[in-house]
C-alpha cells in the first residue's frame, strides 16, 4: 500500500489551479478538500451544538517534504482535533499532489484544504531562502477565491506549539489581534507590550526598522476586514514577511487587539525540530519485499515518507538485536 501511495506522491498530479490574484511566477493547485467535520468528540453527543455558531477558524500551515514533515503533522493535527469551528489549510512546497498528505489529514476528520504550492524556482537560490510564503500566498489566494469573508485567519506553522486557550482567543478577532510567541531571537519571545489595555510598542530582538516586528504565529486576522484590502499579499522577502502583509492591510496601532491577558502568557511557542538528513540503511533488498515479519512493510512505509531509505551497496549495515547479541537481518527471516 505504501509503495503506491509513494508513487502517487511523485506523480505530479495536479487538480484545480488558483489562478486568481497570483502573481505570473506564482502557481498552486488544490489536491484535495473536506468540508465535513467527521472527528469523533468524546460526549455523547457534539459539545458545541447548544451554543451559536462559533467563528470558524482558517489555520494555514505552511509545510515542505522532509524527514520530518509527517511526524510533525501529525503531532499538529492531534491538537487541532480539540478545536471545533476550524478549517485547516495545510499548503505543501511541492509540485504535485502528495497522496499521503490526504491519507493523514483524513485521518484526523478535521475539515481540511490541501494546496499543492511550489515556490518559485528564482526564489530558491535566494539567502536567506523565503521558504513558505508561496504557501502562505496560495492559502490567503483560496480564501479570496471562495468568498470567505467571516472568520478568522491565522498562519501556524507545522513544527509550533499551541495551547488550546489561544484558539477561544483569537476567534474573537474583529481586526487584528496580537499575543506574544515564545522562544523567538535572542530575548526568547516576541511580543506587543501593551499598557492600560493598548499596544504601545513591541519587544522584538530583530527591530531590523519594521514598523510591525512580529512573529508569523503573532496575530491573527478578521476575514471582513482582511477582505477591505482586495491587493494584501506577502512578499519573498525573508525576514520581512510578516511587515509588509500587515502593512498591506493597511493596520493600524489602535486596531490592535491585544490577547492572551493583555500579552502577559505565551499561548503558543516557536519550537523547532532538529533537522537531520534521512538516513541510509543497507539492507538486502529481499528483506525490504518480504512480508515474512513486521520489519519489510514498516521500511517500506519509512522509504515512502522519506524518513529513511534503503540500499543494498550502502549506507548503515543493519542488525538486529536479540538475547543481548547483533545478528545478521537475514536470521530473522
Amino acid at each position: 500500500m505504501w509503495l503506491i501511495l509513494f508513487l502517487l506522491y511523485f506523480s505530479g498530479d495536479m487538480v484545480k489551479p488558483i489562478t486568481s490574484s497570483l502573481s505570473i511566477n506564482d502557481s498552486a493547485f488544490v489536491c484535495n478538500e473536506k468540508f465535513e467535520d467527521n472527528r469523533q468528540y468524546f460526549y455523547s453527543s457534539h459539545p458545541y451544538t447548544s451554543v451559536s455558531p462559533l467563528p470558524t477558524i482558517y489555520f494555514v500551515t505552511p509545510t515542505y517534504p522532509r524527514r520530518e514533515q509527517i511526524a510533525e503533522l501529525t503531532r499538529l493535527g492531534q491538537t487541532l482535533m480539540h478545536i471545533p469551528n476550524l478549517h485547516w489549510i495545510v499548503a505543501d512546497d511541492f509540485d504535485g499532489c502528495n497522496t499521503f498528505l490526504d491519507y493523514l489529514l483524513n485521518k484526523f476528520g478535521i475539515p481540511y484544504t490541501h494546496i499543492a504550492s511550489p515556490m518559485p524556482d528564482i526564489y530558491r537560490s535566494f539567502a536567506p531562502i523565503p521558504r513558505g510564503v508561496a504557501n502562505r500566498r496560495a492559502a490567503i489566494n483560496w480564501i479570496r477565491n471562495n468568498g470567505k469573508k467571516s472568520g478568522v485567519l491565522y498562519f501556524g506553522d507545522d513544527d509550533n506549539a499551541f495551547d488550546l486557550r489561544l484558539f477561544s482567543e483569537i476567534r474573537s478577532t474583529q481586526r487584528v489581534s496580537m499575543f506574544p510567541v515564545g522562544l523567538i531571537g535572542l530575548y526568547a519571545v516576541s511580543t506587543p507590550i501593551v499598557k492600560q489595555g493598548k499596544v504601545i510598542g513591541f519587544f522584538d530582538s530583530w527591530p531590523a526598522n519594521r514598523l510591525w516586528p512580529v512573529d508569523m504565529a503573532g496575530f491573527a486576522v478578521n476575514l471582513e476586514y482582511l477582505a477591505l484590502s482586495p491587493n494584501a499579499t506577502m512578499p519573498y522577502r525573508a525576514g520581512y514577511e510578516e511587515d509588509e502583509f500587515l502593512k498591506s492591510i493597511g493596520l493600524q496601532m489602535a486596531h490592535i487587539e491585544p490577547k492572551a491577558s493583555n500579552c502577559s502568557e505565551i499561548l503558543v511557542w516557536h519550537t523547532q525540530t532538529k533537522k537531520e538528513k534521512s538516513a541510509v540503511v543497507r539492507i538486502d533488498s529481499k528483506i525490504l519485499e518480504s512480508d515474512q515479519t513486521s520489519l519489510g512493510p514498516l521500511l517500506r512505509e519509512l522509504e515512502a515518507l522519506g524518513v529513511s531509505h534503503i540500499s543494498s551497496s550502502s549506507g548503515i549495515k543493519a542488525h538486529v538485536s536479540k538475547n543481548g547479541k547483533t545478528k545478521p537481518l537475514s536470521s530473522v527471516l
